[in-house]
């Protein structure tokens, strides 16, 4: 049976424009059920305030060290956008990073936030080496972190899902209406649906659910009127959720999510883990590590060519604040 999302309703009059700060909404508990499901499954911890380099604390599982575990590897956190369940994530992202280690000399200790927010919070602070984050996110710590490697394969879009028998026709149908997003600041899946909501003047209320997986159930349980995702991971949800949806919006495209490095990592290592990222695209077919994340077609991203063209769309109107 479906588990019940864990919602953060907010109205769009709530939201401020700082980009860099996420969170501090009142979350509504979900079921004890779920709580306890989601507590066994999270492999990761949230946010810590501390930059990467000066924490001890692991976010996964027993076999921290994903690459390579000699003592002269360079141990390294790396985070992902929680679009997904955090076994989910692990599950895809584990194998990867172990061969990219092995080829890099690292050692990866994968984290996995609970929520985009949290997420927000680690990559603020400096918090990981590496993230696997979304557009905006690249804009909002373009000081910080840089874009190493994204997918050249497929554009990046939102989709606004309804219910297989909704009655719903057109965007203007949803002026009113309860829409699910998984945060605040998710790019295509949030920023980029309600912007050409507000382009077109169509009033909803936004209620955040933390995650894509949520979205969908929210969705297909009737409890929105519709909500904002992406196609990879709508093509990813289980059969019994997605069976009851259907697409009703799709936003333009972009350049997809960067595989971003702190910029005060040394040259040298970055080079070579950007070579090891292409070195597994360049085989003959594409490789399963690679289509399991998302990033079938790896190449090397530059951020004035790929995500600097998103600072002239305004979304930082959109972005939610929090309390410092």
């Amino acid at each position: 049976m479906p588990y019940r999302p864990i919602r953060i309703k907010l109205s769009e009059s709530t939201l401020a424009a700082d980009p860099l700060r996420s969170g501090g909404s009142q979350v509504q508990p979900a079921s004890a059920l779920f709580g306890l499901l989601l507590a066994l499954i999270t492999v990761a911890c949230s946010a810590r305030q501390e930059p990467a380099a000066q924490r001890s604390d692991s976010s996964t599982p027993p076999q921290a060290c994903l690459g390579d575990a000699s003592q002269a590897a360079q141990p390294r956190r790396v985070a992902v956008v929680p679009q997904l369940p955090p076994s989910e994530i692990y599950s895809r992202w584990a194998p990867l990073l172990q061969d990219l280690g092995q080829r890099s000399k690292l050692c990866f200790e994968l984290v996995v936030p609970p929520s985009i927010p949290a997420l927000e919070q680690l990559l603020k602070t400096g918090g990981v080496d590496y993230a696997f984050m979304n557009p905006y996110h690249q804009v909002m710590v373009k000081d910080t972190y840089q874009p190493l490697i994204r997918d050249d394969q497929h554009q990046l879009k939102g989709v606004l899902v309804i219910h297989r028998k909704s009655t719903l026709k057109t965007l203007d149908d949803l002026k009113g209406q309860t829409v699910a997003f998984p945060a605040p600041n998710a790019f295509a899946a949030s920023l980029l649906i309600r912007a050409d909501l507000r382009q077109r003047g169509i009033p909803i209320e936004a209620d955040y659910v933390t995650s894509h997986s949520n979205v969908y159930r929210s969705v297909a349980l009737k409890l929105s009127s519709a909500g904002g995702g992406v196609n990879n991971t709508l093509n990813r949800e289980e059969p019994e959720i997605a069976r009851h949806l259907k697409i009703l919006h799709t936003t333009r495209g972009y350049a997809a999510h960067p595989f971003s490095a702190l910029r005060s990592l040394p040259a040298s290592e970055t080079t070579t883990l950007a070579e090891a990222w292409l070195a597994l695209g360049n085989q003959s077919q594409q490789h399963p590590l690679l289509n399991r994340v998302q990033i079938p077609r790896p190449v090397r991203s530059d951020y004035q060519r790929d995500y600097g063209p998103l600072e002239q769309l305004g979304l930082e109107t959109l972005v939610q604040r929090s309390a410092p």
